[in-house]
């Protein structure tokens, strides 16, 4: 039978509802449609999709179970490889990763296996099953290890090593485990039951949750390392960046980290049946390219703003964000402004926002990311009126736990010096991992690093005890 040259179609809301609903956009595949959508898969025997993706999923095989109908082998083949199916197979750059390196789609005219959309239906299967697998877990304890942060690293390193006998115990300073997978990524991406359902997982394997506990104010890093044999810094890169530009302080410039937590870890997307709304904008402005800055202009459009538009100092090309997301903004509404940065947030005459001052950008050399240099072009300067500006321009380290653990070395942009492969630090028997040690990155990519710390932190803690 000849290979379909496209995708599988996909099922989602139409843009004209979505956009009055934090509803999920996509709606999946059906277990016919996946059926079909893996029967496209050429089982490669090099198979480039596995080391492809950051966690090692043995795609040929889940998929093949796919095509021929047998969920529960897909979930347990999956299962051996990943504690976030459902968060990963919604979330992940797969265009970047797994898919992009997909020899179908190296093939000319030929689209790439929907390998993350695959990975979603038989997480999804599994969930929606009167007896979802578990992993048995051995009875006997073979040590203690703290991780501090329950975002996507911690929570991988914490499913890891619960896996592999471990007593674990995860402390977050807010009062939700899931890091960013609660407070980032808004509720149409990924609906906040789906990362409570694998979060249960994970507690089904023993794992104890320790909330609004602050390491490095709650509880000393000098306590943690006495009662744990080993622990996980998986803190994440939650301090806001902003460019500093005049009227930074106005009444009606957020972060996109403040805008996006107020409406996903506090609900004010279900306003009036929470009460803590958001303020109610007109027009808006977010200043950024990636993904977040997607999120920040599809929430806001949700939220009722009349006119959402994105201003970006490069061009399309550039666009790091997922091209899916850009399209899904372009149906739902959002304006664009190419090769343009703001200058200047000018004051209504009481303290908040009346508009944005840009300047028109073009591009000139690559810079050291190998990206063309945005060089602002003269006399240029134009004004977008807005009543809210959001910047999702990127984050730093919190400071928090890194002050007061000062025996914890540090690299030059403040991130904790790790090993890359191991997430070894400094300091024995603490390891890091995710974005306290790259800077803002992807879900799975902090995944990845859970998954090779876990690993670490088993042989550390095993050769420990054999010289003991």
């Amino acid at each position: 039978m000849a290979v379909s040259k496209t995708k599988t179609p996909i099922s989602e809301q139409p843009a004209e509802e979505r956009i009055k609903n934090f509803d999920e956009v996509c709606l999946g595949y059906t277990p016919e449609e996946g059926m079909t959508e893996a029967a496209r898969c050429l089982q490669c025997k090099d198979a480039p999709c596995v080391p492809g993706c950051p966690v090692s999923i043995d795609i040929p095989g889940f998929i093949l179970a796919v095509k021929d109908g047998d969920m529960p082998k897909a979930v347990e083949i999956m299962s051996k490889y990943t504690n976030l199916p459902a968060v990963c197979g919604r979330v992940c750059p797969q265009e970047t990763q797994c898919e992009g390196v997909c020899r179908l789609g190296r093939a000319k005219d030929f689209e790439p296996v929907a390998i993350g959309k695959l990975e979603r239906l038989v997480a999804d299967w599994n969930y929606a099953q009167p007896e979802a697998r578990r992993f048995d877990v051995p009875k006997e304890k073979k040590g203690k290890v703290a991780v501090v942060g329950a975002g996507p690293a911690g929570l991988t390193v914490a499913g890891d090593l619960a896996k592999l006998g471990y007593e674990v115990t995860m402390f977050e300073a807010l009062h939700a485990p899931g890091g960013v997978l609660m407070y980032g990524i808004p509720e149409f991406r990924l609906p906040k039951s789906i990362v409570q359902t694998e979060i249960e997982m994970i507690t089904a394997l023993g794992v104890k949750f320790d909330a609004n506990t602050i390491i490095g104010k709650t509880v000393t890093m000098q306590e943690i390392m006495e009662e744990f044999d080993a622990c996980f810094l998986g803190v994440g890169a939650g301090a806001p960046h902003f460019q500093g530009i005049p009227g930074t302080t106005l009444n009606g410039v957020y972060s996109a980290s403040e805008y996006l937590t107020r409406i996903n870890l506090m609900h004010a997307y279900e306003f009036p049946l929470y009460d803590t709304p958001t303020k109610s904008s007109k027009k808006v402005v977010v200043i950024g390219g990636g993904n977040v800055a997607m999120d920040a202009a599809r929430s806001a459009k949700r939220l009722g703003a009349d006119e959402v538009t994105i201003v970006y100092r490069r061009s399309l090309q550039e666009l790091p964000a997922r091209i899916e997301e850009y399209h899904h903004a372009v149906e739902e509404g959002i304006l664009f402004h190419w090769l343009t940065n703001p200058t200047e947030y000018t004051d209504d005459g009481t303290g908040s926002l009346k508009g944005v001052t840009c300047i028109r950008m073009e591009l000139g050399e690559p810079d050291a990311s190998g990206r063309r240099r945005p060089i602002p072009i003269p006399d240029s300067e134009f004004f977008i009126e807005a009543d809210t500006a959001i910047e999702a321009i990127g984050q730093g380290a919190n400071k928090v736990l890194l002050s007061t653990f000062p025996e914890l070395k540090l690299n030059k942009w403040g991130y904790i010096d790790a090993d890359e492969k191991t997430g070894a630090t400094s300091v024995p028997g603490v390891y890091a991992g995710g974005d306290i040690v790259t800077g803002a990155a992807t879900v799975i990519l902090a995944m990845g690093a859970g998954k090779d710390a876990a690993i670490a932190i088993d042989e550390y803690i095993t050769n420990k005890k054999k010289q003991n």
